[in-house]
């Protein structure tokens, strides 16, 4: 049976060898080229890079080879490189866009396909219902033209390209990097075998601040561990900040698209938290001013922070392919989404967790504390909030009867509490009638069952969570 290829929240995603085969490439990768045939900017050429899983440069190769065969000169890494690296690429090139061959932080069976625009972000529900369209028309006998790779780099119409120097030009002009260089910082760091491996040493070393960092090969099997910064996921790193005493501990996921922080005792610091720190920090130490666009996933303090700074709050569905454009449109200061993806104003309106990183520890060195004692500072102006998200896998064909499930939701009480409004814009949130809020969601790239919930207290947060598993069903 022929494969449905459904781009989601960013991209599309599929089983090596199964559903990501490389005559799936092939019909993407045709229809960006139809997509920029079509636009008339096919001219301004398409960047194709790739992470560290496995066979990702043979099928970056494989869309270089379509694109080159359509008359676009395409821009082709030699080496894995982090989404965000590549995205800005396309800005400094002014290219039409890029391809990037991509799982971000699927476990290693996967692999994926992203398109990025030539606005360097998330591909927009409009851009996507185009390439879909092309995919199918395409799946159903449309022509795929190839041109082999050799035959396009003698031509020139493919040539290889290392996105990394302008971008880590790039970064030297948002973030003091000599201050952190001499900050004395001790930096722990889990690449988690991705695509961000090195891109700390290479931007932080030279002073008396020290990185340490693990799972910094390539290895496509990520042995141990699944490629996402969330903390079941970072024993290892946590047990590292303890044992070498560091000042705080850095994951960057499968792409390096997102972080995921630990404090000095090894602590995770939640998505959620760093979202609001990374806005205070704007806010508070740099003096900025400019809107917050969140996705629904994501913390109620900056709806806080808003009113104490007096900047708009936007909520969007989840995915930075809704995030990105209202950022754009909004000149917004930052955007951020619950899975420890942020994107900022004077960048790319895209995640990226290396610069995101680096924000963080400029805000510890600026306010002198370190991570714990950002988030009480934090807390002491907004109160303090806990987060906590449930994840469970299902069988894909019980998808729709989850669906119909969820669709029949309309409890009164949650916890004992009120609930007073059901939000079901993107899965379905509860809000209570003391500041809590519970949301069931199915994820939009792989057949997982999410639950989340922010409260007051972590006590509070865990029979929000149970509470939401047995109003799921599962």
């Amino acid at each position: 049976m022929a494969t449905t290829i459904k781009f989601g929240t960013d991209g599309w995603r599929g089983i090596i060898a199964e559903d990501f085969t490389f005559d799936n490439v092939r019909i993407c990768a045709q229809a960006v080229a139809n997509y920029l045939h079509a636009h008339g900017i096919n001219s301004r050429g398409l960047l194709v890079g790739y992470d560290t899983r496995f066979a990702s440069e043979d099928f970056a190769a494989a869309v270089a080879e379509v694109a080159a065969a359509n008359g676009i000169k395409v821009y082709l890494n030699p080496e894995a490189a982090p989404t965000p690296v590549i995205s800005y690429a396309i800005v400094a090139k002014q290219a039409a866009g890029a391809v990037i061959i991509t799982a971000s932080h699927n476990p290693a069976i996967w692999n994926g396909f992203k398109y990025k625009p030539e606005y360097a972000g998330s591909a927009s529900p409009e851009v996507i219902a185009e390439l879909e369209d092309q995919i199918q028309q395409i799946s159903a006998g449309g022509q795929i033209k190839r041109l082999p790779l050799t035959d396009g780099l003698e031509q020139g119409l493919i040539e290889y390209y290392d996105p990394a120097p302008v971008y880590l030009s790039h970064i030297t002009g948002l973030v003091n990097l000599e201050r952190i260089r001499q900050a004395g910082l001790k930096i722990a760091v889990d690449s988690m075998y991705g695509s961000g491996a090195g891109y700390f040493n290479r931007l932080l070393t030279g002073g008396s601040t020290k990185i340490t960092e693990i799972n910094s090969e390539r290895n496509p099997f990520f042995p141990g561990v699944q490629p996402e910064p969330i903390a079941q996921n970072l024993t290892k790193l946590s047990e590292m900040v303890r044992d070498i005493k560091a000042d705080i501990g850095l994951a960057t996921d499968g792409d390096a698209d997102r972080i995921g922080p630990l404090d000095e005792n090894g602590s995770f610091i939640t998505p959620l938290q760093v979202f609001a720190l990374l806005a205070l920090y704007f806010l508070e130490a740099r003096g900025e001013r400019g809107a917050i666009v969140k996705s629904i996933t994501t913390t109620d303090m900056v709806y806080r922070l808003g009113e104490i700074f007096s900047v708009p709050v936007y909520e969007t569905l989840v995915g930075f392919k809704y995030l990105g454009p209202l950022m754009i449109a909004e000149n917004a200061l930052i955007g951020g989404e619950e899975s420890g993806g942020f994107g900022f104003r004077g960048h790319i309106p895209e995640r990226d967790g290396i610069l995101a990183a680096l924000y963080l520890l400029d805000f510890m060195i600026r306010m002198d504390k370190k991570p714990s004692e950002l988030i009480q500072y934090l807390y002491d102006k907004v109160g303090p909030h806990y987060y906590e998200r449930s994840d469970t896998h299902f069988p894909t064909e019980e998808r729709g009867a989850i669906v119909r499930r969820l669709d029949h939701l309309k409890p009164s009480q949650i916890d004992d509490t009120e609930v007073i409004n059901i939000d079901t814009s993107d899965g379905f949130r509860f809000r209570l009638s003391d500041g809590s809020w519970l949301l069931i969601r199915l994820s939009g790239t792989e057949p997982l069952l999410r639950i989340y919930a922010e409260s007051d207290s972590p006590a509070h947060v865990d029979r929000l969570l149970k509470a939401g598993r047995e109003l799921a069903g599962i």
